[in-house]
């Protein structure tokens, strides 16, 4: 009684352990509770905080003196007769102040397209990593279902390979089909175990995530079609990449820094005032203080240099990344279109007649009205083609998911 009632509390471990989850809401998940998500938000709180550093000012100068010794009357800190005090400010100019927070706020510009950026390429990660976990789980399912008959029927056979009614090589030739479909299970869970790591990782829940998709959902989704040709993609993604339009964003960040170094050079004003109880041409004398650098010479000159070249440097960059776009939107999308055509080439039908056949060679191999050796064959050949159908279908989401990541925009209807 308490094997029972443990192997019944494993048993339901188990069950709960397994999450069915539906593609939005793995990415609600995702959203709410991942983790490289949540600290690259930090960079644009840490850019808005960059910015109000930028608006503050230098703090005013309060300086005083008092007589340290009167020679006179010889007194020690004679604090009577002869003190002092000033205040002086630091008055920007040339436009320093707002050089300064026009770059700081280009700089939270930038942060809010990495992040966008990083949300693309995680939430790539999370579907490619759900559809490979679904089709995964159905190749799974349908090697086990083919390994359990021919376990059946390798037993069978053992027994009568024993009782010299069949031959050894016949139970070898059906060893033969078993060991492989055990090895092909063996790399598809590995695979499945794999899948689940990442999506416990991006989406943070921490039970296997059982893919919650139903074949005519998928049949939809693999007979979406993106709107528009390659060139219509092209145009759509440079106008959404993020990571294009950072580096279009990186030019004018570079430029507005060249801006803000050359304002350095415009030398800045003390302004203050100052008074003086003995010390000065009149009693209690209160005074106006002005202060400025000599511009004898540029004292930021190779700064400016140097943010000179960072703009033709963010250019030339820019203009790489374009081309680099436009040519991984063109790769992807001639990639989608051959394997879309390639499996729009094998009908439902085809796919039906496989299953009749399929059930067929086993009714009549058990009648006795096929070979063994046509059996094999078939059971060899049917076990490919159907891994390779998975596949098809897989690397077509995978297509299509590759093309949402570089164009970033809604493209497939």
């Amino acid at each position: 009684m308490n094997k029972i009632a443990g192997l019944l509390i494993v048993i339901s471990s188990l069950m709960t352990a397994q999450q069915q989850m539906s593609l939005p809401d793995c990415e609600e998940a995702f959203q709410k509770n991942n983790l490289e998500l949540l600290a690259e938000q930090y960079n644009i709180n840490m850019a808005d905080a960059d910015i109000l550093q930028a608006k503050i000012w230098e703090l005013p100068q309060l300086s005083g003196q008092i007589n340290a010794y009167n020679p006179q009357d010889h007194k020690v800190f004679d604090v009577g007769h002869a003190k002092g005090a000033q205040i002086t400010q630091l008055i920007y100019m040339g436009g320093k102040k707002k050089n300064e927070i026009a770059f700081a706020k280009s700089n939270k510009e930038l942060a809010q397209l990495q992040f966008s950026q990083l949300l693309v390429d995680l939430r790539a990660q999370l579907r490619t990593a759900y559809y490979n976990l679904y089709y995964e789980k159905l190749k799974f399912e349908n090697t086990s279902r083919q390994l359990g008959y021919m376990n059946d029927l390798l037993a069978a056979y053992k027994v009568q390979s024993a009782k010299g009614n069949v031959s050894l090589r016949d139970e070898v030739r059906l060893q033969s089909v078993v060991i492989q479909l055990n090895n092909d299970k063996v790399g598809i869970n590995k695979n499945i175990l794999e899948f689940e790591q990442t999506l416990k990782v991006l989406t943070g829940v921490t039970d296997n995530i059982e893919p919650k998709l139903s074949d005519s959902e998928a049949k939809d989704i693999l007979a979406a079609q993106p709107f528009g040709d390659e060139t219509e993609l092209q145009k759509k993604a440079l106008e959404n990449n993020a990571d294009y339009q950072y580096n279009l964003k990186l030019i004018d960040n570079s430029k507005l820094y060249a801006q803000w170094q050359k304002s350095l050079n415009v030398p800045d004003l003390n302004l203050g005032a100052g008074w003086d109880q003995n010390g000065g041409t009149f009693k209690n004398e209160v005074n106006l203080m002005v202060g400025i650098p000599l511009p004898l010479w540029k004292s930021n000159k190779g700064n400016v240099e140097k943010a000179n070249f960072a703009i033709q440097q963010n250019q030339k960059n820019a203009d790489f990344q374009k081309l680099n776009l436009e040519t991984k939107v063109q790769s992807a999308y001639k990639t989608w279109k051959t394997q879309y055509d390639q499996l729009s080439q094998i009908k439902s039908e085809d796919l039906n007649n496989m299953d009749i056949v399929y059930n067929g060679m086993l009714s009549n191999f058990r009648k006795g009205n096929v070979s063994l050796i046509e059996f094999v064959d078939f059971m060899d050949s049917y076990r490919e083609t159907a891994l390779q159908i998975y596949d098809m279908k897989n690397e077509i989401m995978q297509s299509a998911e590759q093309l949402n990541q570089l164009v970033q925009t809604k493209i497939f209807y």
